[in-house]
């Protein structure tokens, strides 16, 4: 990867009439051809944040950049750099899909025959070859959701913004779209990626920033913010016979017995194989072994808390 295509540095908003700030010193960079997740409970500044960077809300204060370019000083040259697939379908439902596309490329100032040409193309890579002349009512959710990237991909954008683009699909549109956001990234498209499923930012992103209460409280790769688990640090063990097992080190040990074995867990900053060492100085049989491995969900709930917003 190379440098930084988006940088927000210290952005601040504080909506007309709101006793506090929508986004509160956000600062965060997204580097060219990654997928970078933004993830956040309802209300934790992800839309103000992605509405300055798509130039839609004007920042109190702070400083956005994409690709070299103001989100203030030059919104026309950021809008032409972007893409934005939204949660909702805004497509002309009365206009066939290659309609829709092509209405979206002449926008952008391309001629007839380029704007068939790269209708027909992204179609077919949407998986939607064939379909090109049927009004967008005969399409399914799932179709539709690939039309709507279909569109958003006409003007060959630098940066593709994806709200929630999964939901309500069934699996196989969920699959197929997964699989397109990292051929995206494969051929260069750098991607932002706000979403609820938190397999699906496991999965796609390279890097995640957590926003709560108009900051980002954390910020790393998928396996980096599992390292802030307090039950990261651990190994899951079934040995032979029902006594607890002893581990010099352990901060914590905890379990219990079954049919002859005991299955436990142990915290502390041990390797598996340190576990391992203490089930053969116990005379006991190693049965199971693995390290502890906590879910983004996980992570998500607790940096985030469990109350509903």
């Amino acid at each position: 990867m190379s440098g930084a295509l988006v940088e927000v540095a210290d952005l601040r908003k504080r909506y007309p009439g709101a006793p506090v700030d929508a986004v509160a010193g956000i600062s965060f960079e997204v580097r060219e051809g990654e997928i970078f997740g933004l993830l956040g409970p309802n209300g934790a500044g992800k839309t103000t944040t992605i509405g300055t960077i798509t130039t839609r809300v004007r920042p109190t204060s702070g400083r956005v950049v994409v690709d070299g370019f103001d989100v203030r000083r030059d919104p026309v040259a950021v809008k032409r750099r972007i893409a934005v697939v939204p949660q909702r379908s805004n497509l002309d439902r009365s206009l066939t899909a290659v309609e829709n596309l092509a209405f979206h490329a002449a926008y952008f100032g391309a001629g007839r025959r380029e704007r068939r040409r790269r209708a027909l193309e992204m179609l077919a890579r949407m998986g939607l070859e064939g379909r090109a002349d049927d009004k967008v009512d005969q399409y399914s959710g799932g179709m539709a959701q690939r039309l709507m990237i279909a569109r958003a991909l006409m003007h060959e954008p630098r940066l593709l913004i994806l709200d929630e683009p999964t939901t309500g699909l069934d699996p196989q549109s969920r699959l197929f779209l997964w699989e397109a956001m990292l051929d995206l990234r494969a051929r260069g498209v750098t991607l932002m990626l706000t979403t609820h499923d938190m397999a699906e930012a496991d999965r796609l992103c390279d890097r995640i920033a957590i926003v709560d209460h108009g900051r980002v409280i954390a910020l790393d790769t998928p396996r980096g913010l599992r390292r802030l688990l307090p039950a990261e640090h651990g190994v899951e063990v079934v040995v032979s016979g029902p006594e607890p097992l002893a581990v010099a080190g352990a901060e914590k040990v905890e379990g219990a017995a079954d049919d002859d074995r005991w299955h436990g867990r142990v915290y502390g900053e041990l390797a598996p194989g340190d576990v391992a060492d203490a089930v053969r100085a116990a005379g006991r049989e190693l049965v199971e072994l693995r390290r502890i491995e906590g879910s983004l969900e996980d992570v998500f709930v607790h940096l985030t808390g469990r109350e509903l917003r």
